[in-house]
């Protein structure tokens, strides 16, 4: 039996959701406006050989009738699809989740977008029970602007900064030394029963460290889910006694469910080099590959987010001529255009390429839960969502 090696490629979404309008994006499009922006402001089109060979052009053309701006058709080596969404949110665990089977088809509780966005009770609740003089934002925001904004204040108050977004999650966001990580992760761990009856999918700590004007986000983020209301296939795969590895940020996402090994890692070259690890003794290893969404898409910066899309391809051809006979599964949770407006996630189809399986043209899936389907398929299991594409 295959090894099964399942890359998230976070944010890369290339456009056309059906419902996308209702999201407020009706034309986002990642990879598409990427490519565009290459052509228009560097002279050249986004390079990513490796991708395009799997299938990530015509995967692109399934969903818009061309390929993106720049490409050229290439002989494809790999099974493409396009998925839609059905959950509910266009957010990390609604993504992630529905790519395993188990689509978030309820409604996830969201802060209004005021400019005193958490309920009162819920302050004075952290505040007393965390022993605190108070918080700081309490607003919509991007994790690096309100740090930058409120930074100096925080540590000079010590006081925590609250924020969330368009997702449906509470932040908090102190520094390392000033406020103690430790600190820190108690608190969020407050904010996270505090916010279950509310339905609030997640809590984030965003510890940060340096000094005024140079405050930088740490590796130590920690994210506190709920539990997937089902089985996932990872899940279902370690009741089969499968063993299953989560890089990254993976564990924080499925709330340490459905994984036998967790390997942490910041930056991509370390996310590679932990994924090549976890491959060694695992079934199933899936890895989330956050840089694209956390320093690019989010920051709204399509240069950065372009040239991390080809150096993730150049490592991509790496890991291909190792020569690994693996099934690898390539896909992304949801869209953060960098060129929309906001700050926000945008809701998009995705791609999902599997190479190891011959050259299929799986067309539009209807959910992202036809991922989760294809590898329980590939181990010789069933999901009751989802229809495999193999």
């Amino acid at each position: 039996m295959k090894k099964v090696m399942w890359f998230i490629l976070d944010s890369v979404g290339i456009g056309g959701a059906p419902d996308a309008a209702a999201f407020g994006d009706e034309g986002s499009d990642t990879l598409g406006h990427i490519a565009e922006w290459f052509l228009e402001n560097e002279g050249r089109p986004l390079a990513l050989p490796n991708l395009a060979k799997l299938g990530l052009g015509e995967a692109y053309r399934l969903v818009h009738g061309s390929l993106p701006p720049g490409w050229e058709k290439v002989e494809t080596s790999a099974c493409f699809a396009a998925a839609s969404e059905i959950s509910t949110g266009k957010d990390t665990p609604s993504g992630h989740w529905e790519l395993a089977g188990v689509p978030a088809r309820w409604d996830w509780g969201y802060f209004p977008k005021t400019e005193e966005c958490f309920p009162q009770e819920l302050l004075v609740a952290l505040w007393e029970k965390g022993g605190l003089e108070g918080s700081l934002g309490h607003c919509h925001a991007s994790g690096t602007e309100i740090i930058e904004r409120l930074g100096e204040e925080s540590v000079r108050l010590g006081k925590p900064i609250f924020y969330t977004s368009a997702d449906s999650v509470f932040q908090i966001a102190a520094h390392e030394e000033a406020f103690g990580l430790d600190r820190l992760l108690k608190l969020c761990e407050l904010a996270r029963e505090l916010t279950l009856e509310m339905n609030v999918g997640r809590v984030i700590a965003r510890p940060f460290i340096g000094e005024a004007g140079a405050y930088e986000r740490t590796g130590n983020r920690k994210d506190y889910a709920v539990t997937p209301p089902k089985p996932t296939v990872l899940q279902c795969l370690v009741d089969d006694g499968k063993r299953v590895a989560g890089v990254g940020k993976i564990g924080d996402i499925f709330a340490h469910t459905g994984l036998s090994v967790e390997l942490k890692a910041s930056g991509h070259p370390k996310l590679w080099e932990r994924t090549r690890e976890a491959r060694e003794d695992a079934d199933l290893v899936m890895t989330n590959f956050v840089d694209f969404d956390m320093l690019y898409g989010h920051r709204r910066d399509p240069l950065g987010y372009g040239l991390a899309l080809e150096e993730w391809d150049r490592e991509l051809g790496h890991f291909l001529a190792e020569g690994h006979d693996d099934l690898i599964v390539i896909t992304a949770d949801h869209g953060n255009d960098p060129t929309w407006e906001g700050t926000d996630h945008t809701r998009e189809r995705v791609p999902v390429l599997i190479h190891g399986a011959g050259v299929i043209n799986g067309g539009i899936r209807e959910t992202f839960a036809d991922v989760g389907a294809t590898i329980a398929k590939s181990f010789g299991l069933e999901m009751d969502e989802g229809s495999p594409i193999l």
